[in-house]
């Protein structure tokens, strides 16, 4: 057995399988690690693409969509690797990306997951959205990371290439030690999608875990592949999920007092959308509000025991951007 299992969940990805696969075929050590593609229920040409193109990768074929929780949640229960990536196919991963994952993890039992620098495929001298070089989150629980504040993108000039702890290592290349990630139940299937990776990383720390970035490892993210930045379904999800996460992770009072704040706040975020002319997402964000009433009953009891964790930012985000004027990770 391989000590990592490098897995691709795909749904309906057959063009990013033809486009990246090579890459990483030819950047992973055949020594170290075992390419897995767990197909999502596509309804496209993926698997039979596969079978004829590439015999030699592991195939886990799933009946449906399942969601990124759910597909990966059941891939990996099928593996016994000692550490898992999972890693989007929507990705070209440099020469030597693996290693540094492996030997960071490697020195140091507490931590849990780790991910490399994320930098945009389109424009390889910028950061990517979804993890530039780690991420973190405020108290009111927005997520952000060194080189990318709310959705502005700084150029990488190795400003963030140490190795530090973060508080969130993205979904988009996410490196797990297999047993914790299975011992805390995986990622959360309630999510389907969005968010899942911060919530899972939160369950982590709050079970005296460590997050790390690792910039010696670089890969080159596409981004949007499966719901673009404009869609009011990933509007949706983020809101619903960012509510559920705060309510998961925190005590009980000090749960639903950052909630109360962040449906006043969500509110906001409606108002920004209409004069937008985007009526779409306010809709998205009035469903968000109902499914999470709706939903915030399956966790109540159930929050893993609840730490004060440094990696929190104890500022607000949004503030810091839009009052302070602060766009750049270095300038908080």
């Amino acid at each position: 057995m391989k000590r990592v299992g490098v897995v691709i969940l795909n749904w309906n990805g057959q063009s990013w399988l033809d486009k990246f696969l090579p890459s990483l075929l030819s950047c992973t050590p055949e020594s170290l690690a075992e390419i897995i593609v767990a197909d999502n229920g596509s309804t496209d040409n993926s698997v039979p693409f596969l079978k004829e193109n590439y015999p030699q990768i592991k195939l886990v074929i799933l009946d449906k969509n399942y969601g990124f929780p759910g597909g990966y949640n059941r891939a990996l229960a099928e593996l016994n690797h000692e550490y898992f990536v999972l890693i989007n196919s929507d990705i070209e991963v440099a020469k030597n990306w693996l290693e540094p994952l492996v030997r960071l993890v490697d020195s140091d039992l507490r931590i849990a997951a780790c991910q490399p620098k994320i930098l945009n495929y389109n424009d390889k001298t910028s950061f990517e959205y979804a993890g530039a070089s780690g991420g973190f989150i405020d108290w009111l629980g927005y997520p952000f990371c060194r080189g990318r504040i709310l959705n502005h993108l700084e150029k990488d000039k190795e400003q963030y290439d140490d190795a530090r702890k973060v508080f969130w290592a993205t979904g988009a290349c996410l490196f797990v030690r297999s047993k914790v990630y299975k011992d805390l139940g995986g990622l959360d299937e309630n999510f389907f999608a969005h968010m899942e990776e911060i919530d899972l990383c939160w369950r982590m720390q709050n079970a005296g875990y460590d997050i790390w970035v690792e910039p010696l490892s670089k890969v080159y993210h596409v981004g949007g592949g499966t719901l673009p930045a404009d869609n009011p379904q990933k509007t949706y999800l983020n809101f619903r999920n960012s509510l559920l996460m705060i309510q998961k992770n925190n005590s009980f009072f000090n749960a639903y007092f950052i909630i109360s704040i962040r449906l006043l706040l969500d509110g906001l975020a409606g108002i920004k959308f209409l004069l937008e002319g985007k009526p779409n997402h306010v809709w998205a964000i009035l469903r968000a509000h109902f499914a999470f009433y709706k939903m915030q009953f399956k966790y109540w009891g159930k929050n893993s025991e609840v730490k004060k964790l440094n990696t929190i930012y104890q500022k607000s985000i949004l503030w810091q951007f839009y009052v302070k004027g602060k766009k750049k990770y270095a300038d908080l």
